[in-house]
């Protein structure tokens, strides 16, 4: 049982230390409003850390703003390997059991480089993206394309999403992911940009 306590809180230590990436060399993109992890829509062994940018334990969640705009961007950085996804489901999306992928309501990049939905493989990454990188997500309401270290991975693409969506992530297995809305690592596609919450569009 000791054992098991011990084993318990160095997980989380380690959720919580992990190493937050720096703020230098990133592109700022301003917003008026921030977008975080909302922690009202996780999963029940869900962490979120790090005023809502960090997410670890086990399973998943949802930003806090939809998807309204007519091109959208974020980014992740995956600080620590195991099972993890990113991509778009819409509110309603079930956060309890890792991976994701597996309803008609979620879109989602899994950690092998595949892209599921409604529990089958639509396409697979030209590169499976590793500890350390950084996973960009472009959405315009007909297509979700991902980007590794800044450059558009071929293959996996998920088209005629036509439904309200927010950005969607989980883990599993030791996995770490932070979530970057406003603060980027790489340029978002020309007409592309962060998202904004409704009240900061009008």
């Amino acid at each position: 049982m000791l054992s098991y306590v011990a084993g318990w809180f160095g997980w989380i230590g380690e959720c919580f230390l992990c190493q937050r990436p720096s703020n230098k060399g990133l592109n700022n993109i301003n917003t008026i409003s921030p977008v975080c992890l909302d922690s009202n829509k996780i999963g029940s062994e869900t962490v979120i850390v790090k005023s809502g940018r960090r997410i670890c334990g086990a399973g998943g969640a949802l930003a806090d703003t939809p998807l309204n705009q007519d091109k959208t961007y974020f980014e992740i950085k995956v600080q620590a390997s195991g099972i993890w996804g990113v991509g778009v489901a819409s509110r309603d999306v079930c956060l309890d059991k890792p991976p994701l992928g597996s309803c008609t309501n979620s879109w989602l990049l899994r950690h092998d480089g595949t892209c599921w939905h409604a529990n089958e493989p639509m396409s697979t990454l030209s590169i499976v993206p590793s500890e350390g990188d950084i996973i960009g997500v472009t959405f315009d309401h007909v297509q979700l394309q991902f980007y590794v270290n800044g450059k558009l991975a071929d293959g996996c693409v998920a088209s005629n999403l036509h439904t309200l969506v927010y950005p969607c992530f989980y883990v599993d297995d030791g996995a770490i992911i932070d979530v970057n809305f406003e603060k980027f690592y790489y340029e978002p596609p020309q007409g592309y940009s962060c998202i904004m919450k409704e009240q900061d569009m009008l």
